[in-house]
């Protein structure tokens, strides 16, 4: 049984933020940390120190959530999330898959923005705006305003997403880099927003701060580093803890990733039929575009089972009027759609 977006309110992401559905209320009640199981030590020592932003920590996975529903919509695998696991994705995430990867990289990205938007706008005693400013004003402006203080939400995510991620293994090692290109997405795309000053709006001068982007901004970027994401291979290293396991590219003429890249080591699945050892719920009932070459066109979601069409009647505002003043007045049409999905 699957669920919205909207029903979504923290994430278990296993081997990684370790919260699951039971914490769904843990943005909107006073949080026990203690009773919060599953917790490693590190992350209690955080959840009490830093209680008063784990709704923050929540709200973030939860758009992170969203936004990977968004990306991939028309794809193969859709970001489902069920409710009868403790894992809301299933068992797709126990791959090192590009799915993984990507699944980390933007939950540590959420956590990031939302904790770093809660300070800025005031909702926590213990952080607020950045005050360190970086280079001086330019012309015509000069700093105001309140930038925001993304270095704080990126150690929030830090200390909290990765302290599972504390294995020798290869796994931990593909988790931690991903999680960490994830919050490097936000710094990439901080920039400047500025508010003019003077009289009737002539911008005599302007006060600028920096600002995160809108999170759909960061959803696409890290898309673009899920379809070039970089395949690794396991090398295993006896060291003095015993042996311990890196990751390094598959392909040496290809470039090395960069801690903005993501990596993983195990393919995909087609994520054609259903198949609950790999999570897979099939492409079955899916809707189609007809039109697309694209994977989200007809041929390839389908998996080259084919399509049904039905028509499906909607009522929508037509022959809208504005009157004078001031409202508009519509009509109601019917209008007629033919619907395309999956064999």
């Amino acid at each position: 049984m699957s669920r919205s977006p909207g029903d979504v309110h923290v994430a278990d992401i296993r081997r990684s933020l370790a919260i699951g559905h039971q914490y769904s209320s843990l943005g909107t009640q006073p949080i026990l940390c203690g009773s919060i199981p599953g917790l490693v030590p590190k992350q209690l020592r955080f959840c009490r120190n830093y209680v008063e932003i784990m709704p923050s920590v929540a709200e973030g996975v939860k758009i992170g959530i969203q936004e990977c529903q968004h990306q991939f919509r028309g794809r193969r695998w859709n970001c489902t999330t069920v409710n009868d696991s403790l894992a809301i994705f299933g068992p797709v995430l126990d791959k090192a898959t590009r799915e993984s990867a990507f699944v980390h990289a933007i939950a540590s990205a959420g956590v990031a923005f939302a904790v770093t938007r809660s300070c800025a706008e005031g909702s926590a005693t213990i952080c607020g705006c950045d005050t360190r400013h970086k280079g001086s004003p330019g012309e015509g402006w000069k700093w105001g305003g309140c930038s925001e203080d993304v270095e704080f939400g990126s150690m929030v995510s830090r200390e909290f997403a990765d302290a599972r991620e504390n294995r020798p293994d290869a796994r931990s090692a593909m988790n931690r880099h991903n999680n960490e290109a994830g919050r490097t997405s936000i710094i990439e795309l901080m920039h400047l927003k500025c508010k003019c000053h003077g009289l009737s709006g002539s911008c005599e001068v302007k006060t600028c701060w920096w600002s995160q982007p809108d999170f759909r901004v960061i959803g696409d970027y890290l898309k673009d580093k899920y379809d070039s994401a970089s395949e690794m291979v396991v090398e295993k290293h006896r060291e003095s803890r015993g042996w311990v396991e890196t990751l390094r590219p598959k392909y040496n003429f290809f470039k090395a990733p960069t801690e903005k890249d993501l990596v993983y080591y195990e393919n995909s699945p087609n994520f054609c039929e259903p198949n609950p050892e790999t999570g897979s719920f099939g492409t079955r009932d899916r809707i189609c575009n007809v039109t697309s070459h694209g994977i989200d066109g007809c041929d390839l979601l389908c998996c080259g089972r084919g399509h049904n069409t039905r028509t499906e009647k909607r009522k929508e505002k037509c022959h809208c009027i504005f009157h004078w003043c001031c409202y508009v007045r519509c009509q109601e049409c019917i209008r007629v759609y033919d619907v395309h999905t999956c064999k």
